[in-house]
């Protein structure tokens, strides 16, 4: 199962490849955040990732809603905690 995690924007990395670091339930990781640069994110803006990409901005309510739901799924949620885990976006 391929999810949605909320994750907050900790450090921007390379501009020219819009990258930025966003930490997803502990684990900090690199994702692109190309599609949001009209937006005008900044660090600790909460974002929807879905495979390494910043989809949408959310707000810290939503964020933590959603992540209180996820954690709830327990297996599915886990799986995809291993897949962000072993992800390397450069």
């Amino acid at each position: 199962m391929c999810l949605g995690v909320p994750g907050q924007i900790v450090e921007f990395l390379e501009p020219t490849h819009h990258l930025a670091k966003a930490e997803i339930s502990g684990v900090r990781r690199a994702i692109n955040v190309g599609l949001l640069i009209p937006d005008g994110l900044e660090i600790g803006d909460w974002v929807l990732i879905h495979v390494g990409f910043a989809l949408s901005k959310i707000d810290e309510d939503e964020a933590r809603r959603t992540l209180e739901f996820l954690e709830q799924l327990g297996s599915d949620f886990a799986e995809e905690m291993i897949l962000i885990e072993r992800s390397d976006i450069q």
